[in-house]
C-alpha cells in the first residue's frame, strides 16, 4: 500500500511562491509516475504535473513556465515550486501515485486524477 501525505499548504498573496511537499511510503517503488492534481470548491479536478522515474515531467498548460515539479528519491519525496502564484490557483492540492502506460506527454497530466494511490491534501489559498 502507497501512502502519501502532503505538507506545505497555506495562504500567500498573488506573484508569491509556495513549494509543496509529497512524503512517500518506501512501497512507491509499485508506481512510475506520481504528480498533483488539485480541485477548487465547485470545480473539477484538474491536473497540474506528473513526473516519472527517469525525471521527465508534463505540465498543465494553465501552470507551464510557473510550476515545477521534482523529486527527490533518496528521501521519497515529491515537491511542487510554485511560483507566480494567482487567485485562481486557489485549491486542494492532491500528491499522487500510480503504475501507468506513460507519465509524460500529451494526455498525461490529465490522467494523474486517476491515479490509484492519493494523499489527503494540503489547501493552498492565493489572496489578490
Amino acid at each position: 500500500q502507497v501512502q502519501l501525505v502532503e505538507s506545505g499548504g497555506g495562504s500567500v498573496q498573488a506573484g508569491g511562491s509556495q513549494r509543496l511537499s509529497c512524503a512517500a511510503s518506501s512501497s512507491t517503488y509499485k508506481s512510475n509516475c506520481m504528480g498533483w492534481f488539485r480541485q477548487a470548491p465547485g470545480h473539477e479536478r484538474e491536473g497540474v504535473a506528473t513526473i516519472d522515474f527517469e525525471g521527465r515531467t508534463g505540465y498543465a498548460d494553465s501552470v507551464k513556465g510557473r510550476f515545477t515539479i521534482s523529486q527527490d528519491n533518496s528521501k521519497n519525496t515529491l515537491y511542487l515550486q510554485m511560483n507566480s502564484l494567482k487567485p485562481e490557483d486557489s485549491a486542494m492540492y492532491y500528491c499522487a501515485a500510480d503504475r501507468v502506460p506513460f507519465c509524460y506527454g500529451p494526455g498525461a497530466v490529465e490522467v494523474v486524477t486517476e491515479f490509484t494511490y492519493r494523499g489527503q491534501g494540503t489547501q493552498v489559498t492565493v489572496s489578490s
